[in-house]
């Protein structure tokens, strides 16, 4: 189990003591994809099993494939269409995986198959649940029993593409609502704004990171999807080493609203996704993404952005 700092340095200690040789991972997101990685840095034979046929369900599919090729490259396999069925004392090595597809052993073997919001605590209080199956919570993170908030992986967040509560996990997020809860609890009113869902990590050579929207949660929110995805340079193409970078944007085909984007490459997608993620939140339009003012030279970027150049190519679209 690894949710916490104290299980980290528990399977740290477990690797050395134990002398392990072999580690599989079960799942794709994006903590496995960090664990392969980390794994492979301390000399472990590493493989990934996934039930799906590709890594980072999130992304694009073209995305996914670049993913799952760097695994490959760094010699940490991803072994597709593999259902695991249970876990078992091993012959050759500690551990032995069962799935539909055979059997695999290794000395260490970590399940990475996403969590859930943890809401016993709430639930026997009464507090109501939200839709998301977190706790529901308003912008200030009361819950709905008077003084009593909530923050963190176990509640509730306002998206403001989809403009619908979710839940999102992620660190970045229970921080704010910490500071905004805290200062509520101290007699200083404050609100919580919101998220749009960005989301980074990344993989031996490749950054990967996302914001907003992809094409299915904009349907079912009531948008008209429309989608460009480009290839180009991280850099400009004067600089001596290209470094590939893709970019995948997603708009509303009736209001020219940016709903959403997505980047992978070998430099500059956490940048730009960061970039795209402000656009969302003040709710700019392509056109506008379109001529951005960006900080130019030739060492991060063409004189026409790859952000730029995505606009472009989605606007003709609409």
């Amino acid at each position: 189990m690894l949710k916490n700092l104290a299980d980290a340095l528990a399977i740290k200690a477990y690797i050395t003591t134990e002398r392990c040789r072999k580690a599989l991972i079960v799942g794709a997101g994006f903590i496995a994809m960090e664990m392969a990685e980390a794994l492979r840095n301390i000399g472990l034979d590493t493989k990934i099993v996934h039930r799906g046929s590709l890594p980072a369900s999130r992304w694009d599919p073209e995305f996914s494939k670049l993913i799952a090729e760097e695994l490959e490259r760094n010699q940490a396999p991803f072994l597709k269409n593999v259902k695991a069925l249970a876990v078992e004392n091993g012959r050759e090595s500690r551990l032995r995986l069962i799935t539909d597809q055979g059997e695999m052993e290794a000395d260490l073997i970590l399940l990475a198959l996403g969590v859930r919001p943890n809401v016993k605590c709430a639930s026997d209080m009464g507090i109501v649940i939200g839709d998301t199956g977190a706790i529901k919570v308003d912008a200030a993170q009361a819950t709905s029993m008077e003084g009593v908030y909530a923050v963190g992986d176990c509640c509730e967040a306002f998206h403001r593409v989809s403009r619908r509560w979710v839940n999102m996990p992620l660190g970045d997020v229970a921080n704010k609502q910490g500071r905004v809860a805290g200062r509520n609890i101290g007699g200083a009113p404050s609100a919580f704004r919101g998220i749009v869902g960005s989301q980074s990590f990344k993989v031996f050579g490749l950054e990967v990171a996302a914001t907003g929207l992809d094409e299915k949660a904009a349907a079912e929110s009531g948008y008209r999807p429309a989608t460009a995805l480009v290839w180009g340079n991280a850099v400009a193409a004067s600089m001596p080493a290209a470094k590939k970078l893709g970019i995948k944007l997603v708009a509303d085909r009736a209001t020219g609203k940016l709903l959403g984007a997505q980047a992978v490459g070998e430099a500059g997608a956490v940048s730009r996704i960061n970039t795209l993620a402000a656009v969302l939140w003040s709710e700019m339009g392509l056109d506008d993404v379109a001529f951005l003012d960006l900080a130019y030279s030739p060492p991060f970027g063409g004189s026409w952005d790859l952000i730029h150049i995505a606009a472009q190519v989605l606007t003709k679209q609409l």
